[in-house]
């Protein structure tokens, strides 16, 4: 059943620059495992569609059962050179915790 990934996660997000830094943060070492394989760059770049324009990268961090995300080229310019709302990217976090995602019942 899909369900939201702040189902099972948390997040903190902000700028690097241009670039958006996303921490996503989960509730056990069972879902960073299931993680692993279902929250891919590629899954992450689609949810964000035409916002992030470079690549992203994933970083992990296992003994925090975190990843970290890189999403370049995000903020058209970042802080005071953009005219995006989130000129810093603080928001970045959130809108990836209601991406969707078929999460096994048992990681709930």
């Amino acid at each position: 059943m899909k369900r939201p990934l702040y189902d099972i996660a948390h997040s903190r997000s902000g700028d690097k620059g241009p670039n958006t830094n996303v921490g996503l943060i989960f509730s056990s070492q069972a879902a960073y495992e299931w993680a692993k394989v279902a929250i891919t760059v590629e899954r992450v770049k689609g949810h964000f569609g035409d916002v992030v324009k470079g690549e992203v990268v994933r970083y992990e961090l296992p003994n925090l059962w975190s990843f970290n995300f890189i999403l370049y080229d995000s903020l058209s310019g970042g802080g005071s050179e953009t005219l995006q709302l989130d000129a810093q990217g603080k928001t970045y976090g959130q809108h990836l915790l209601r991406m969707e995602v078929d999460i096994p019942e048992e990681l709930v």
